[in-house]
């Protein structure tokens, strides 16, 4: 695989997908990537414009409706990919719920 990691964060919609990108290691800047179709195509088509030779992509989303198809496609292409249980992710001292 390759030498650099890139970071992908995915807010996964039915009709779309919202996609963050952090380059550089965990101290990369995060950055709005943009919004791309919820449908393999277009998965396939951004992880072929993030990775690279050189690029080794690690990809994440939040457990919701849409299921696990994006992971077992994305792993099965080779790419790392977790979905991780919105109550599992930490909150900032301070942070209060919406009601």
């Amino acid at each position: 695989m390759g030498d650099r990691i890139t970071y992908v964060g995915l807010d996964v919609h039915k009709d779309g997908i919202v996609v963050a990108v952090a380059e550089g290691g965990l101290r990369g800047e995060v950055r709005e990537y943009g919004r791309i179709a919820n449908t393999p195509a277009a998965l396939d088509r951004l992880m072929c414009k993030l990775g690279g030779a050189s690029v080794r992509l690690r990809v994440c989303y939040e457990a919701g409706p849409c299921g696990y198809g994006i992971q077992r496609h994305l792993s099965a292409r080779g790419h790392e990919c977790v979905v991780v249980a919105p109550s599992l992710i930490p909150k900032r001292a301070g942070d209060r719920v919406k009601t």
